[in-house]
């Protein structure tokens, strides 16, 4: 029995299928490794071959299209003719080859394909080039040859990100300028990263990435999958970006998609080579419908190539740390996980499972820690498939972390629909623990899906309007601001408090970033205004956001403090639900919370080991915004308890005033 079903009893029944998905996955190791003469990080090299490169003699241009009849390149160095000295040569298996003398091309000139098929041609841009850019007339994108006389040199050579815990910030490189603008890599290094880095964030997981035409889709209708978005400036400073990321320490997951592709053929793969079933699957299973977008065949061994090199080509080219791995659950599932329920284990094995996607994802996870054995590999998945997370050799699908999606819909749910006086702890404490014992997660309160148009960001459905009139520090608060930021801080706090692997913000949200996140659009005028970050919110001392942000600040230091935090075992001391009082112990840090908005307690007992106790993080403190009812320099000692000394226990009375948390540390 594989290690998956020993340690999650109430998987025997499926035994045989989870044992039929590995070997799966092992029989398609063998396959493309030629039954081991070489490794999976050897087979995933494709952009060393396929797209441009500069050889001794000149240039040589690789493409893969197997539908195709010719194929010829067309640019500046051409007159933009389809000329029969700019044809491609065809090659074994549908390759497709030409060699251009060194004059016949030079850096940063543009150029795109025409392919022609039995029934028609296009023009289309190269699968695997490296740089797209689109013109600012006529809006039109054109791959670019991209070989700089002096590349750039990466200062740090190797890279190992601090995983414990794993805090990442979760940005998009476009909105995080406050012009309204699209944003640079230049930008973001010089006024983001040191941003993050003063917070006490160690990760930033950057959206947006791989090249896509439509900026207002986030970057998750990817068409050139190879180019790191021009828009945003060139590949040398993004590497720049990364290079200085590692400097200050900061580890770089890039947040990839592999999950579906834009329809586009002019732009994307959509018909690179004239057929519908180059790259995705034919028929029903081709569309999206939920995305507008098409579906990866990951049956054929091509797209696995395309895809697996992909993952290579970011780990080596640009020195990513990892990737956050985008539409996990629409991969896994043949309905994408539309309509399914998932109340019950049969749900992830009653035959409606995508095994070539499972497959590729195990793999992928394979690769990515062959080629770097201190890469980071995360999955969105809101279905709950269980082994995500866990080893492959253990019968999972290799990844590092899943994404711990149910935190924040328990969080929106509860601000909607329950009156403060219905916050009970022993539901909230059982949300943000209940996971997988042997799969580590990514808990977070928002990310950018909870702040895109048509929804609120946590900060905005607790004070909503009044955020616009009411968040100068020496006028009178109203009881919406008061409460919200009260709220805010102790849905972090709770959060944060329990992860047993990471945990995420999106950028601004740590400091009560205003309103939602809306991209340039027909609708809105394409407008900029919801698309940036108002940093100077936070800069500004005479406004209670930097309250907010200095909170989460000293919340990420104390979780800091604890070696291995994510490690450390929670112990719940107490909980009752009439009171709205929480508390629970990790290694030398007690967490309390008084959720009730109008009951304060005095010499509220709690059962604590027995010990002198200190307050080292109070969010009633008037730092962040508090009213300071807390004397923070009394010291705590545990009261004896006959019932319990045995067992090393007393009692901790303490004063829990309304809608407030701190963390108390137990005194050696």
């Amino acid at each position: 029995m594989i290690n998956l079903i020993k340690n999650d009893p109430w998987l025997e029944p499926y035994e045989k299928a989870i044992e039929g998905r590995h070997q799966h996955a092992l029989h398609k190791i063998s396959e493309l490794t030629e039954g081991g003469k070489r490794t999976l990080t050897d087979f995933a090299s494709g952009y060393l071959y396929f797209g441009i490169h500069k050889t001794d003699s000149g240039w040589v241009v690789r493409e893969w299209a197997p539908n195709a009849t010719a194929i010829y390149i067309i640019g500046d160095f051409n007159g933009w003719q389809k000329r029969q000295e700019y044809a491609f040569q065809r090659r074994e298996n549908g390759i497709w080859e030409i060699e251009l003398p060194s004059e016949g091309m030079r850096h940063g000139d543009l150029f795109k394909f025409i392919v022609c098929w039995d029934s028609g041609e296009g023009e289309r841009i190269p699968a695997w080039a490296r740089r797209v850019v689109q013109d600012n007339v006529t809006h039109l994108f054109c791959a670019q040859v991209w070989a700089p006389e002096q590349p750039y040199e990466f200062k740090i050579k190797s890279f190992k990100p601090d995983t414990s815990p794993l805090l990442i910030y979760e940005c998009h490189i476009g909105m995080a300028t406050e012009e309204e603008k699209v944003g640079t890599y230049n930008e973001f290094r010089e006024n983001v990263l040191p941003r993050v880095k003063a917070d006490g964030y160690n990760t930033i997981q950057i959206m947006a990435i791989q090249e896509h035409p439509y900026y207002g889709s986030f970057g998750y209708h990817v068409s050139s999958f190879f180019a790191a978005s021009s828009r945003f400036g060139t590949p040398e400073e993004l590497k720049q970006l990364i290079d200085r990321a590692h400097e200050l320490g900061i580890a770089v997951i890039m947040d990839i998609v592999h999950s579906h592709a834009v329809k586009n053929e002019v732009e994307g793969l959509g018909r690179f080579d004239g057929s519908y079933d180059q790259y995705f699957y034919s028929g029903e299973k081709r569309n999206h419908q939920a995305w507008d977008s098409l579906c990866f065949d990951y049956g054929k061994n091509e797209v696995l190539h395309f895809l697996l090199s992909n993952c290579k080509f970011w780990l080596e080219e640009y020195k990513f740390d990892g990737f956050r791995f985008d539409g996990v659950t629409s991969m896994l599932y043949q309905s994408h996980g539309l309509g399914e329920a998932f109340t019950t284990y049969a749900d992830y094995f009653n035959g409606h499972q995508d095994d070539n996607a499972i497959t590729y994802l195990s793999l992928a996870n394979i690769l990515v820690h062959q080629t770097n054995p201190n890469a980071i590999t995360i999955a969105e998945e809101v279905s709950g498939m269980p082994g995500l997370a866990a080893k492959f050799e253990d019968g999972g699908y290799g990844f590092d972390y899943r994404m711990a999606m149910n935190i924040p819909d328990y969080w929106i749910k509860t601000i909607k629909e329950k009156r403060d006086e219905e916050w009970h702890p022993t539901s909230i404490f059982w949300e943000v623990t209940n996971r997988r014992s042997d799969e580590k997660t990514i808990s977070y309160v928002e990310s950018h899906d909870q702040a895109l148009v048509g929804d609120k960001t946590i900060i905005f459905r607790l004070i909503d309007a009044d955020m616009y009139w009411h968040m100068a520090k020496f006028e009178n608060s109203s009881n919406l601001v008061d409460r919200g930021i009260a709220l805010h801080k102790m849905i972090r706090l709770v959060t944060a408090s329990t992860i047993n692997g990471g945990y995420l913000n999106f950028m601004g949200n740590e400091f009560g970033h205003p309103e939602w996140i809306d991209f340039p659009r027909e609708g809105n005028g394409w407008s900029h205004q919801y698309a940036r970050r108002q940093w100077s919110l936070v800069d500004d001392k005479n406004l209670k956001y930097h309250l907010l942000g200095d909170f989460d600040r000293d919340m990420l230091s104390e979780i800091k403090s604890v070696k291995d935090f994510p490690k450390t075992k929670i112990v719940k001391l107490w909980d009752k639900d009439d009171d709205c009082v929480l508390a629970f112990m990790r290694d030398n840090l007690i967490f309390v919370f008084n959720f009730h908005p109008v009951k304060s307690f005095t010499d509220y007992g709690i059962l604590s080991p027995e010990g002198e106790y200190s307050i080292v993080l109070n969010s009633d403190n008037p730092k962040y915004g508090g009213n300071g009812l807390q004397d923070e320099s009394i010291h705590h000692f545990t009261q004896p308890s006959p019932d319990f000394k045995a067992e090393g226990k007393g009692w901790l009375n303490l004063y829990l005033p309304a809608r407030t948390a701190f963390v108390l540390r137990k005194e050696k």
